[in-house]
């Protein structure tokens, strides 16, 4: 399936050699814990897309004016290593540095890939994780490359800064930087922790959002659901705020695990990534 993400009906846009913005989609889920399926989220999104409204009301923009090209779904297997998708992920966005890249999962071990593809062009850059759980196990279930471990192999690379955490293992919090943690319970009925957030990111961040930082009531297609999560237009302000004070270079939506009997959360992730292109751009 490679369908053009947003603006359809606007080919004239979508051409590789136009674009500004790519869509990488990866269909992997190898590793997943609890809940398969994430490897079907790459197409849900693209799908949803097609019904989005064009034009950003909040930015008055219509950023599919700047490009959007769908790249193939990448080749992976889920039987294959996670290091081995990781690379391959790697070696395909390096093809592509010159434009803006949204990564769609899959599951969240896909992130890494990104980030190291990156390296290439960047010194140094922050991390910035929405998401329910820390995933910073050095290793889980004998992988240090699962789904559970990827914050553990960014944080090697860059400083990271982690945003609606509520689930984590105790093995992980004697290795979490607790300054750049803002936990959902803290966070759910304000909006103050959002200045220090942005100050702790560098100038260049690489925007990683698990679709499990919701509030299971409007995102309950995920793997590893948990309850507490944040809101909508929560999410939406902090993500706008980042975009206006940093340079975000590239960001990923992973983790949603499509139900066919609600279509709802799929077009939550397309809505997400068209809404924050409307911010970056």
């Amino acid at each position: 399936m490679n369908k053009q993400y947003g603006g359809l009906n606007k080919k004239e846009f979508s051409s590789y050699a136009d674009s500004q913005i790519l869509i990488l989609p990866v269909p992997y889920d190898g590793t997943s814990s609890w809940v398969k399926g994430s490897s079907k989220g790459p197409s849900a999104i693209i799908e949803a897309s097609e019904y989005l409204e064009l034009y950003d009301i909040e930015t008055d923009s219509c950023i599919y004016t700047k490009g959007i090209h769908t790249l193939p779904h990448l080749n992976v297997k889920n039987s294959d290593k996670p290091e081995f998708v990781i690379q391959k992920i790697k070696a395909e966005a390096e093809k592509h540095l010159d434009k803006f890249i949204v990564m769609l999962g899959g599951e969240h071990s896909i992130t890494t890939g990104l980030v190291q593809a990156f390296n290439k062009t960047y010194d140094e850059f922050s991390v910035l994780q929405l998401d329910a759980h820390t995933d910073s196990r050095e290793r889980y279930k004998g992988s240090a490359y699962n789904h559970a471990s990827v914050m553990a192999r960014v944080r090697k690379m860059h400083s990271v800064v982690q945003v609606g955490i509520r689930s984590m293992a105790e093995e992980e919090k004697d290795f979490l930087d607790w300054d750049r943690i803002f936990l959902a319970k803290d966070i759910y009925e304000n909006d103050e922790w959002m200045p220090r957030a942005v100050a702790q990111l560098g100038d260049q961040v690489y925007v990683t959002i698990d679709v499990d930082v919701f509030e299971t009531s409007i995102m309950p297609s995920t793997g590893t659901p948990e309850p507490g999560g944040l809101g909508w237009y929560q999410v939406l302000k902090f993500l706008k705020a980042v975009a206006e004070i940093k340079t975000v270079i590239a960001f990923d939506v992973v983790e949603l695990c499509p139900n066919p009997q609600n279509k709802s959360p799929d077009f939550l992730a397309a809505k997400l990534v068209y809404k924050l292109l409307s911010y970056i751009f």
